[in-house]
């Protein structure tokens, strides 16, 4: 991932010498459970874990030789612990390393990125619980329908964003396993019990059967659930760039001083953080597709998920963990223009409550099919620009024969919209 989109902790987790460090970590504790049961000698584990170090430019000038990147770092081990070194990497493959250590790290990238799905969410809930009862026009298919409030907009965010960390949680659970199996995954020339003793240690579970690698639909697994918090971050930021739209003016992304919005318009100032966060989702997505390609390898295994590899984990975790942080910072100086909230809902004058006043001619006129019709002629009206919807209401005497002006009136009152928030939000956050 270009620097621009790297957070320090997540770029270090994937810098190269992080990389060589997870696998001289693998090679230590593979070494020590075969000392402890006596594969080798404990003299050569002791060399190993006392000794064991690596150059990165002298394992890069190693491989430009050998075209072999494991064996590279191996040598580069070796040339530092000595003869003992001939039982490093014993009856182990390259992916027994390479797999396990992947593993390792995928482990430790999840826990940065799940810290900051939780702040995520508490700053979600707090905007939720500020603006509980605030109310604002609900749309559908873009276009006015009825009020709601802004804090329900927020608590269905706050729980799409709880079903995405679930989906999360236990992809990266499934993600976190080894395999020290051997060139097919048969153990022979290790016993399980090797395997079983390193994942301990690393804090993973041995997968329960392997080929030469772990299987590819953990991963995909794994960059699936990426996405989709990818996805729902794009369904929160697309919803604060259309409330933005100037003939809208809701909300705002928070806009610092000094900051300029057009180099060429200095009035503007554009949800320029929301964009990038949709268009680090379709990232993500793209990741997610190469993932779900991985899945199908040839027999025990080839290498065909390799280099896609080496690209897609690292950008995927990389990516969400500043897409996660920029999100963090557009939710702490989000903008709620609650005047202009109510300015749009009693625009036209008060189209949106329509509804109201059909549920209420319905049974004096005796069809509801006839009070449709007596509301929408006023309210096409209205959107026709020949006069505001309540005025006109008040002159047809189709309504007014049947309801008073407080019944009328009652049907305008913005409480009816507001009267069961509690309940939803002790479903949602409880009391």
């Amino acid at each position: 991932m270009i620097e621009r989109y790297t957070l320090p902790e997540m770029g270090t987790l994937w810098s190269e010498e992080s990389k060589f460090d997870s696998w001289l970590r693998v090679e230590t504790e593979a070494a020590k459970a075969m000392a402890r049961y006596k594969i080798v000698p404990k003299k050569a584990y002791e060399a190993i874990r006392k000794k064991g170090k690596f150059d990165v430019n002298r394992i890069n000038e190693i491989e430009a030789e050998v075209n072999h990147d494991v064996i590279a770092f191996l040598t580069s081990v070796s040339e530092f612990v000595g003869e003992e070194a001939k039982y490093l990497h014993f009856g182990m493959t390259s992916s027994d390393v390479l797999d396990t250590a992947l593993s390792l790290r995928l482990k430790q990238a999840s826990a940065i990125i799940d810290k900051k799905i939780v702040l995520t969410l508490k700053q979600i809930k707090r905007l939720a619980e500020k603006y509980q009862y605030t109310p604002c026009l609900g749309r559908t298919h873009g276009i006015a329908a009825e009020p709601t409030t802004v804090g329900l907009k927020f608590a269905v965010w706050y729980t799409e964003l709880e079903r995405r960390r679930e989906t999360f949680l236990h992809a990266a659970k499934n993600m976190a396993v080894g395999a020290i199996s051997g060139a097919v995954g048969n153990y022979a020339n290790l016993e399980p019990r090797i395997e079983t003793a390193v994942c301990k240690s690393l804090g993973l579970k041995p997968a329960a059967v392997s080929t030469q690698v772990v299987q590819r639909d953990r991963h995909a697994d794994f960059l699936c659930s990426l996405a989709l918090i990818g996805s729902s971050l794009e369904k929160f930021a697309t919803e604060i760039r259309n409330l933005q739209r100037t003939e809208i003016g809701e909300m705002a992304e928070g806009f610092t001083k000094g900051q300029k919005g057009s180099s060429a318009m200095p009035h503007k100032k554009n949800p320029i953080t929301a964009e990038r966060v949709t268009g680090i989702a379709r990232l993500l997505r793209g990741y997610a597709v190469s993932g779900l390609e991985n899945v199908a390898l040839w027999h025990e295994r080839d290498i065909a998920h390799s280099s896609v590899e080496r690209v897609i984990l690292p950008d995927a975790t990389t990516i969400l963990d500043y897409g996660l942080h920029k999100f963090i910072g557009i939710l702490k100086g989000l903008v709620v223009n609650e005047k202009r909230m109510l300015e749009n809902i009693f625009f036209g004058g008060g189209l949106v409550f329509s509804q109201r006043l059909l549920l209420k001619l319905a049974g004096p006129l005796g069809s509801r099919d006839r009070a449709y019709r007596v509301v929408q002629r006023n309210g096409l009206a209205a959107s026709a620009g020949k006069g505001l919807f309540r005025d006109l209401v008040l002159k047809d005497p189709d309504i007014t024969a049947h309801l008073s002006q407080s019944e009328i009136d009652s049907c305008f009152d913005l409480r009816f919209y507001t009267k069961h928030v509690d309940k939803i939000f002790t479903r949602v956050f409880g009391k």
